[in-house]
C-alpha cells in the first residue's frame, strides 16, 4: 500500500467509490486514484467482482465499472462512514467553499482551452507562453485557496486527503511544462477536481 491515508479507510470501499466517482476505469487509474498498489487493487477487484458489485468491461472503453448492485453499495457503504465519523456537518461546509471556487475552475479551464485573438475566440494552441503562465499563475493562486478546503474534508474524512497530492502533482506537471495535465489527460487538474465535485455530491446524497 503506497498512501498512508488509505490505511484509515477500508480499502475495497476506496476501490468500490473510485469507480463510483470516476466511472469506467483500467487497473492502472484505479492505482493512480486510490494511492493503493496495483496488486491491493486488482485483488479488491476480485473480491468486489465476487460479490456481484464491479464488472470488467472490453471492447471499446475497456476497464473495471460498478454494476447497479455496486453503485447501491457504494452509496450505503459511503453514506454509514459519514454517519460513524459524525463528519456530515464538516463535509457539508468544506463542500459549501469548494462550490464558490467551482465556477473560478471552470473559467480558468476556459482559458487554459481557448483565447480571443483579434477579438476573436479561437482554441489556445499554446504556441504564446506568456498566456499560458499567466493562466497557470491564476491557477497555482486558485489551488491554494483550494488546499485549505482539501485540509478541512481530510480532517473529517482521511481519504479525501488524495485529492490534494493528486491536484498538486497535476500542477506541478503541467508548471514543468506538461501542459496536458491542465485539462487534457485522465490525471489532469481538471479531471481530479471533477472527480472530486463527484465524491462530494455522492458522500453527502446530493444531485447536481
Amino acid at each position: 500500500m503506497t498512501w498512508p491515508e488509505a490505511r484509515a479507510t477500508d480499502t475495497g470501499l476506496l476501490v468500490l467509490h473510485a469507480l463510483r466517482c470516476a466511472g469506467t476505469v483500467s487497473l492502472a487509474r484505479l492505482h493512480a486514484i486510490t494511492g493503493l498498489d496495483e496488486s491491493d487493487v486488482e485483488s479488491e477487484l476480485i473480491d468486489l467482482g465476487a460479490d456481484g458489485l464491479v464488472t470488467r468491461l472490453s471492447g471499446g472503453m475497456p476497464g473495471w465499472s460498478l454494476t447497479e448492485a455496486g453503485r447501491a453499495a457504494d452509496s450505503e457503504r459511503i453514506t454509514h462512514e459519514l454517519e460513524s465519523a459524525q463528519a456530515r456537518a464538516r463535509v457539508t461546509a468544506a463542500y459549501e467553499r469548494f462550490l464558490v471556487l467551482n465556477p473560478e475552475l471552470l473559467d480558468l479551464c476556459t482559458a487554459w482551452q481557448l483565447r480571443a485573438v483579434d477579438g476573436v475566440m479561437s482554441a489556445n494552441d499554446h504556441s504564446d507562453p506568456a498566456y499560458d503562465s499567466r493562466v497557470l499563475t491564476r491557477f497555482a493562486d486558485l489551488d491554494r485557496r483550494a488546499a485549505v478546503v482539501s485540509i478541512e474534508l481530510s480532517a473529517a474524512l482521511p481519504r479525501f486527503g488524495r485529492y490534494r497530492v493528486r491536484l498538486t502533482g497535476a500542477l506541478d506537471r503541467a508548471a514543468s511544462g506538461e501542459l496536458e495535465y491542465v485539462a487534457d489527460n485522465t490525471a489532469s487538474y481538471h479531471v481530479v477536481w471533477a472527480e472530486l465535485h463527484e465524491d462530494l455530491l455522492a458522500t453527502l446524497g446530493l444531485q447536481r
